[in-house]
C-alpha cells in the first residue's frame, strides 16, 4: 500500500504509525514534518490530539496537494470590473497589508485558536479593480482545478475577509493552501478557499463546491463558538 500525499489511511494503520512516532520521540528524532504528512492522510482526526499535530487537519477535494512556486503564482480579479487585474505574488505582497489574530474553525468541529494571518483585504482588491454597479457576488476559484466558493458583495467587503499570504508569521505552505489563500474569519473553513487563483465578480451568488453538496451558502460560525460574528 502506498501513502502518497492525499491518500487516506485507515484507523488501524494510523494507530500503528502512532507507535512508530512514539519511538521517534524517544530517540530524539524530529517529527514535526512526520506529523504534518500524517495529518494530511488521517481520516480519523486523531493526529491532532498528539504532540506536533497542531490542531490542523489537511483537506483536499482532489486527492492531491497542488504546489505553485511564488515566482509562477498569479491571482486574477476579473468579471464585472472596470480594470481586470492579474497580480503576481510579489505585487500582492507589496500592497498595504492587513493582519488578524483570529480562530480557524472547520464545519466538522475542530478549531485552531488565535491564528496570526497577514494578507490584503479582499475589499481593497475589489476597489483596485473597480466593481461595476450591478455586481452582487464573487465566485472564487482554486488552482487545484476543482474547488470553488462564493461570497456576496457585502460579505466580501467585511474588514475580516482577506487574501492571505502569511500564517503564523510564515509564508503559507502548500498544505495550508499557499502560496495564497482566502481567509473568511467569521465563516466556517470551507469558505476560506485554498490555492486561490481567481476572484470573479458576478451578478448573483453561484453556489460553491460544498454548497452544491448540501452545505450552507451562508456559513457563519455564529453562536456555535460563543460569538455572533454575522452581525459584527
Amino acid at each position: 500500500m502506498t501513502n502518497e500525499p492525499g491518500t487516506p489511511i485507515g484507523r488501524r494503520v494510523f494507530l500503528g504509525l502512532v507507535g512508530v512516532g512514539a519511538v521517534g520521540v524517544a530517540t530524539g528524532s524530529t517529527i514535526s514534518n512526520w506529523w504534518q504528512q500524517l495529518a494530511k492522510r488521517d481520516p480519523t482526526g486523531l493526529s491532532a490530539v498528539f504532540p506536533g499535530g497542531g490542531g490542523w487537519r489537511y483537506y483536499t477535494v482532489t486527492g492531491d496537494y497542488p504546489k505553485r512556486p511564488t515566482a509562477d503564482y498569479r491571482l486574477k480579479v476579473h468579471g464585472l470590473v472596470d480594470t481586470p487585474l492579474t497580480l503576481t505574488y510579489d505585487e500582492l505582497v507589496a500592497l498595504p497589508p492587513t493582519r488578524l489574530d483570529r480562530d480557524f474553525q472547520c464545519v466538522t468541529g475542530w478549531r485552531v485558536l488565535g491564528v496570526k494571518w497577514q494578507g490584503v483585504r479582499l475589499s481593497d482588491l475589489l476597489d483596485r479593480a473597480g466593481v461595476q454597479p450591478h455586481a452582487r457576488a464573487l465566485r472564487l476559484t482554486s488552482f487545484d482545478g476543482a474547488y470553488t466558493e462564493s461570497l456576496t458583495m457585502e460579505q466580501a467587503r467585511r474588514k475580516d475577509v482577506m487574501v492571505a499570504y502569511q500564517l503564523d508569521r510564515k509564508p503559507i505552505s502548500s498544505d495550508h493552501g499557499g502560496p495564497v489563500r482566502l481567509y473568511v474569519a467569521p465563516m466556517y473553513g470551507y469558505k476560506s478557499v485554498k490555492w486561490l487563483d481567481g476572484i470573479e465578480v458576478v451578478d448573483k451568488v453561484i453556489p460553491g463546491y460544498w454548497e452544491e453538496r448540501g452545505y450552507s451558502i451562508d456559513a457563519w460560525v455564529g453562536r456555535s463558538n460563543g460569538r455572533n460574528d454575522e452581525t459584527t
